[in-house]
């Protein structure tokens, strides 16, 4: 028989990733009683792996024609920026014809606005958020260098930078080799343009950032369980989970905030969601590796190379496939390869390797909102290699949905059944 709790939350979070984790501390602060769950404990899983920025610029989704153009000639890479492996190729078949659905011109419009809204909205809740956390000294103001091997691959970007200007979001050109070298020596003089994004912050560390976050929920009261959640079951007065233990927990409202195991929990209430695995590689090097002065974007080849405490992290591309396949690490040393090619100085030894799972959806929109099935059921997953930046936003916006309160942002292009639409 199972065994059901006595001592009733207001709110159970399912996910103690950076999300779930702001979450958490969010609704706590704002009178709710808040239970935590997670099968692995905070930060397990991808948010104690990523690069550590708060990219408040990255309002294009990684569907654009352009990206359409290239794929084909990057999926028959296995070591290149966007690859599946062959023996997932077919189970991803109906998620890579949602994702050219979603690189037509007029969605990627669409697109572009919603997430410029909701970056926007992310960016102003972020300082109160750090500072409530007391987590504000970890941020860093270092700006991203993002560079292009040749004027004709600037040219090829730039409308992707010009789509940013209606939203206010500063960028600054930087042509030549001395340029580039201002902002960051170092580089390989095959780069010979760039785009400088000043107002690029990071956090110091993103897994030390979310034990913060952690520690602070349960100095205020908050509780953190490990339980592997399995089943979500709604009522006329509020949601059950179901664990893998037979427990069961029941509460006004369930907040699943899973990354990328969310839309197994979601199917068990009727919502089918094409929520796909970014499988994310890095290689984390160690402390006074290289003069590190900025993140570098080198977006031909799909990852970047940021400051990470003391040490320096080579990581990103895209490996779409799923959550069962073994690691392969070649990427990291791919990527890790093409880095001290890249970076000349850069000691490339004894370094750490790492693979998360990112939560994709087709048009690298996050779902935001309530469940099908119940009002007392709230999504909040799917924020691909976004997660860390919009995890207050979205914490703030799930808040406004627990209090019954107007959404600062229009959350119609976030919803949970657009796909279906």
């Amino acid at each position: 028989m199972a065994k059901q709790r006595n001592d009733r939350p207001d709110v159970v979070i399912v996910g103690a990733g950076v999300v779930g984790l702001s979450t958490a501390l969010m609704a706590q602060h704002r009178g709710f009683r808040a239970l935590l769950l997670d099968r692995k404990g905070p930060a397990a899983e991808a948010s104690r792996g990523n690069a550590g920025a708060f990219a408040f610029s990255e309002i294009i989704p990684l569907a654009t024609p352009g990206v359409i153009r290239k794929a084909p000639r990057w999926l028959f890479d296995p070591l290149g920026p966007l690859s599946i492996p062959p023996i997932y190729a077919l189970r991803l078949a109906p998620w890579m014809f949602r994702f050219w659905r979603a690189a037509k011109p007029n969605r990627v419009e669409n697109g572009i606005r919603a997430q410029a809204s909701l970056m926007d909205h992310c960016r102003k809740v972020l300082p109160r958020f750090l500072e409530a956390s007391a987590t504000d000294s970890l941020l860093r103001q270092n700006g991203n260098l993002e560079v292009y091997e040749s004027r004709a691959e600037f040219s090829a970007a730039r409308p992707y930078w010009e789509a940013r200007m209606p939203f206010d979001i500063p960028f600054e050109p930087v042509h030549g080799v001395t340029a580039l070298a201002d902002i960051q020596p170092g580089l390989d003089k095959r780069f010979v343009s760039g785009v400088f994004t000043p107002h690029y912050s990071s956090i110091a560390d993103p897994l030390n950032y979310c034990l913060a976050i952690a520690a602070a929920l349960r100095d205020r009261g908050g509780t953190i369980e490990t339980a592997d959640v399995r089943m979500l079951s709604p009522g006329p007065s509020g949601a059950t989970v179901h664990c893998a233990d037979g427990r069961t927990v029941s509460a006004r409202h369930v907040v699943v905030c899973a990354g990328a195991w969310s839309h197994r929990l979601a199917a068990t209430i009727g919502d089918r969601i094409p929520l796909e695995t970014e499988r994310g590689y890095n290689t984390t090097l160690p402390a006074a590796n290289f003069d590190l002065r900025t993140q570098i974007t080198f977006a031909g080849h799909g990852f970047v190379v940021s400051r990470i405490g003391a040490g320096v992290r080579v990581g990103g591309a895209v490996e779409l496939g799923g959550l069962e396949r073994a690691p392969n690490f070649k990427r990291a040393d791919a990527m890790l390869a093409k880095a001290k090619t890249f970076l000349p100085d850069l000691d490339t030894r004894n370094g750490t390797q790492w693979m998360g799972f990112r939560p994709s959806l087709p048009d690298s929109l996050p779902v935001i909102g309530r469940a099908g099935a119940s009002r007392n059921i709230l999504y909040a997953f799917g924020h691909g290699h976004l997660g860390l930046t919009q995890s207050a936003g979205t914490a703030d916006l799930i808040c406004h949905l627990l209090a019954d309160s107007a959404s600062p942002i229009d959350l119609g292009p976030f919803r949970a059944d657009r796909f279906q639409l």
